[in-house]
């Protein structure tokens, strides 16, 4: 017996998925592109991790040490604001520009002062880490010429192993562009 429902990667109406929705603000910040596997697992490990110390901090406070159990309940949320800040990692775009979020610093670009978004081959760090690798990248030209790290990467935490989905993602940041920065 076939049960149909919604999933997460399936619509109703598969000819429908780039009609812009009668909601669709372009005023908010939105990331084009889903979150990627690699990224979803980080951010679900340190959850998880997140739980065995809250657990833990319960036993401790259950057990009449209630300064390890403060120092328990701190790490947990130091872990679970790193995890959700981990999920907040990538390209943004708006009507007001295009953000680039990172772990630490987040950059915002108006739309007026870019010059080009363009996909590149060139040595890109896979999964963030040091390590570099030969790929693609999406980088944004300020006007000046001022360096921004890139947008998207082939070998990130969202696209590693998605060639498909950085490609969408590539062409959607770009329409973004042209869109708005000769209006």
């Amino acid at each position: 017996m076939p049960l149909p429902f919604l999933t997460a990667d399936r619509a109703f109406d598969a000819s429908a998925e780039d009609i812009a929705l009668p909601f669709d603000d372009h005023d908010t910040w939105r990331r084009p592109y889903r979150p990627g596997p690699w990224r979803v697992a980080a951010a679900a490990t340190l959850l998880l991790l997140a739980s065995f110390v809250l657990i833990a901090g319960m036993i401790i406070a259950f057990a009449g040490a209630l300064p390890g159990a403060a120092a328990c309940v701190g790490l947990a949320l130091v872990v679970i604001l790193c995890a959700l800040r981990m999920l907040r990692v990538g390209a943004w775009v708006s009507r007001h520009g295009v953000r680039r979020v990172g772990f630490f610093i987040t950059t915002t670009v108006p739309w007026n002062r870019v010059t080009a978004v363009r996909t590149v081959q060139q040595p890109v760090k896979w999964l963030g880490f040091p390590r570099t690798v030969q790929g693609q990248a999406l980088i944004l030209v300020r006007l000046g010429g001022d360096a921004v790290p890139p947008l998207l990467t082939d070998s990130n935490a969202d696209f590693l192993g998605r060639s498909e989905a950085f490609d969408r993602a590539a062409d959607t940041i770009e329409a973004w562009d042209d869109e708005y920065r000769h209006s």
